[in-house]
């Protein structure tokens, strides 16, 4: 009976939030995929046609030759329901991860995953950890119901605390979110710390590990949390086709965790949040290496124009290992984003410790020469 009163109420809750998502800003701002920093609410310009997108951490290279080919294949098919095609990615899946079906959950991008996670564990309150700051879409999904956010800030390397995080578990802890490497910060933690946090935490209370920026690491340095998962802990794991793949506007993701926790946050889902297209896209990313290694070779040439730039002036930044860096703001947010808009660029700026924080996307090895000129134009 619980079971079916939780999800009534999940559906009145979500029945709400439709009816006044457009009237109530505080609550937009809550959902967005990133928090809303004061600059940003301030600002509040969208970004419009010609202008180089360095805000939302996109691939500028994908998608692939081969998941494009499937895409346009797959259209005829676009007429139906993707229920074989479903079942064959899950079953794809489950043999790369090394799991069974019944270990996978497939949804619209990690955003959906997130929050039907968000639900499945904060519906009836009480509280959620992770690091600060952090891709926080489960956090602020579950504070609509209810439950409270722990935050523990990074340490002085912009680094998730691993420590203070599991001190930080109480009684009534329902999840702890780790994300590595982290975003906005970029920062990487060696995987046996996290893999030693994830095996003693996991026992009081279920982790949530975010992989979605792993393939940006070189093949040598990714080591995922799956492997917990394989030894029946209470460990999930999402990944996304949004990053690297470059299938942001497809939406696709999945997760990776025990039967018993992919059912209970499976219930959540929408019936088919995904397409043929997505699908077949995902799919035929699956196993590019060729692809994957030209993105991280442009990635991390692109990335240099920018770190290169903020050594030779002493800023502090995260040291990234992924395709955004981020850096203390060194003039007031709201003007950084509006005059780097008039020059062409849209990025991010991010509250923490009081302070503002720039958080810029890795564009193409050209686009990051022409911000890096505009912003120590602006700057100087």
């Amino acid at each position: 009976m619980e079971s079916k009163i939780s999800r009534r109420n999940w559906f009145k809750s979500t029945a709400a939030l439709s009816a006044g998502f457009v009237a109530s800003t505080s609550l937009f701002d809550q959902l967005r995929a990133s928090p809303m920093s004061r600059a940003e609410v301030a600002f509040m310009n969208p970004a419009g046609p010609g202008k180089t997108r360095l805000g939302s951490n996109e691939n500028p290279y994908g998608p692939s030759a081969k998941a494009r080919e499937a895409v346009m294949q797959i259209l005829s098919e676009g007429n139906r329901y993707p229920f074989a095609a479903i079942g064959e990615l899950k079953s794809i899946l489950a043999k790369k991860e090394g799991v069974t079906v019944d270990h996978i959950h497939v949804g619209a991008g990690s955003s959906d995953l997130l929050c039907q996670t968000a639900t499945a564990f904060g519906l009836e309150g009480g509280r959620m950890a992770s690091g600060f700051p952090t891709f926080p879409l489960l956090m602020n999904y579950a504070q609509v119901f209810n439950a409270v956010w722990d935050k523990v800030d990074m340490n002085e390397k912009l680094e998730y605390n691993y420590e203070a995080l599991a001190a930080a578990v109480k009684n009534d802890t329902k999840l702890v979110f780790i994300c590595n490497p982290n975003n906005p910060t970029g920062t990487l933690v060696d995987w046996h710390k996290v893999r030693s946090f994830c095996e003693e935490v996991s026992k009081k209370v279920p982790v949530y590990s975010d992989e979605a920026y792993l393939e940006f690491l070189e093949p040598s340095l990714q080591s995922s949390m799956v492997e917990l998962v394989k030894k029946d802990m209470n460990v999930i794991v999402s990944r996304t086709f949004s990053k690297i793949y470059g299938l942001a506007g497809l939406r696709l993701g999945y997760l990776v965790a025990k039967p018993d926790l992919i059912k209970k946050i499976s219930t959540y889902s929408g019936d088919f949040p995904y397409s043929q297209t997505a699908i077949a896209a995902a799919k035929a990313s699956l196993g590019d290496e060729e692809f994957m290694a030209m993105v991280r070779q442009k990635n991390n040439s692109a990335r240099k124009v920018l770190t290169d730039y903020l050594d030779q002036h002493n800023v502090l930044y995260g040291k990234t290992l992924t395709n955004f860096v981020f850096f203390p703001a060194a003039k007031e947010g709201k003007t950084i984003l509006s005059k780097m808009e008039e020059r062409g660029y849209i990025m991010r700026i991010w509250d923490y410790q009081h302070k503002e924080w720039c958080r810029v996307s890795i564009g193409t090895e050209d686009e990051m020469k022409g911000f890096v000129k505009a912003f120590a134009d602006f700057i100087s």
